[in-house]
């Protein structure tokens, strides 16, 4: 069983859990419609990715 040799600082301790933070997710504006969508992700109001149709459009209700 692994037992630690030294205690670890307050201090090194949170500067090894500084990466955990959760980050915001990333948006860009389409060029076509001018909305924020997710970079490298299939915009769903028009159905298009990286200029071509993948989907059909959803219709407005």
């Amino acid at each position: 069983m692994a037992v630690p040799k030294k205690k670890v600082s307050k201090s090194r301790r949170d500067k090894r859990r500084s990466h955990h933070a959760l980050k915001s997710p990333a948006y860009v504006v389409d060029q076509d419609s001018g909305e924020y969508r997710r970079p490298h992700h299939v915009d769903l109001k028009t159905g298009m990715y990286k200029g071509r149709e993948v989907l059909e459009p959803k219709d407005k209700y």
